[in-house]
């Protein structure tokens, strides 16, 4: 019954999602084009919320659980599970006061509104999974601008999405990157649960009710570490304890 019912609230949660990308192309080019960055970020943050709110369509729910008092005048890697493509909007919101910047895959810098032009204008980053001679100097970059400019970067280094919550292998690669190009950041791990169960039965239809919840667990100055494999295992296993699939 459950999975009928989500055949026209799925529907209907696709057509908000679309709209809501296509009036917020423009606004996200005026808000940089004439008001710069900060007109650009406002735009951004305004987004995300609705994007959000488009989900509560289909009865999704978030909670961010955060203990801790993280200061946001200083670079930030915040390390996460990767389950589904509606982990990026909350994250974007709960960490707006931040300044997130996402690691992407560099298909998704064409063809989708708003999303698009964001990924390549707003600070994020792009790289090409299968060739490292394009992604490894981007992501050398982009930890330069993170450590620059005291934003945070968001990286999932399991490199996919779990389609059934389980977590993958780490990639290090991108974190070793990120930890030499900027030494004086902080290290926020962060475990996302049930984000999965919204794309359960696949692309269509979506998954209904699901309670969306991410833990932050406790910041890790990268200076602390003389051994970055430490920090990595530490972080990796933070993560994973605390993902219930």
């Amino acid at each position: 019954m459950q999975k009928l019912l989500s055949y026209p609230l799925t529907i209907i949660y696709f057509l908000c999602f679309l709209i809501t990308l296509l009036i917020f192309h423009p606004i996200q080019w005026i808000g940089l084009n004439v008001f710069g960055y900060k007109g650009h970020k406002k735009s951004v943050d305004l987004m995300n919320m609705c994007l959000m709110r488009c989900l509560h369509i289909l009865g999704t729910r978030f909670t961010f659980n955060n203990a801790h008092d993280i200061e946001t005048n200083q670079p930030l890697i915040v390390v996460c599970n990767h389950q589904s493509m509606y982990d990026i909007s909350p994250l974007a919101v709960f960490l707006r006061k931040c300044h997130p910047k996402f690691i992407s895959k560099i298909e998704l810098g064409k063809g989708i509104p708003s999303v698009s032009y964001n990924l390549r204008h707003g600070g994020s980053v792009l790289i090409d999974r299968k060739n490292p001679r394009q992604s490894l100097p981007v992501l050398m970059k982009f930890g330069e601008y993170i450590e620059k400019n005291k934003r945070a970067a968001v990286i999932f280094p399991e490199g996919t999405r779990s389609k059934d919550g389980r977590p993958k292998p780490f990639q290090t690669k991108g974190l070793e990157i990120l930890f030499k190009k900027a030494p004086s950041a902080l290290v926020v791990p962060v475990s996302i649960n049930n984000s999965w169960k919204t794309v359960r039965y696949g692309k269509f239809p979506m998954g209904l009710g699901t309670h969306i919840t991410f833990t932050v667990h406790k910041p890790l100055k990268v200076s602390t570490f003389a051994n970055k494999q430490e920090l990595i295992y530490s972080i990796e296993t933070t993560i994973k304890e605390h993902i219930h699939p």
